[in-house]
């Protein structure tokens, strides 16, 4: 799956991973292979690619296609 993580100043992160898990603002959950299309809201925690980790300040996530568009408030 390709990851793409981008604030209002610049893209963070952009590569292929395996698994994400994301702090949604009901709680975390889990993107992998061939995920049904989904956008939701994030909070504010730590968004763990593989065996990157981020912590991040509220954002959106749209997943589509095996694409991942995170669109964070900030990157902490």
């Amino acid at each position: 799956m390709n990851l793409q993580i981008i604030t209002p100043d610049k893209k963070v992160f952009s590569g292929e991973v395996e698994v994400v898990t994301l702090p949604g603002t009901d709680g975390s959950f889990q993107i992998l292979k061939d995920h049904a299309p989904i956008v939701s809201t994030l909070g504010k925690g730590t968004l763990a690619a593989d065996k990157q980790v981020f912590t991040i300040d509220g954002g959106v996530v749209e997943v589509l296609n095996n694409k991942i568009l995170v669109l964070a408030e900030a990157v902490l």
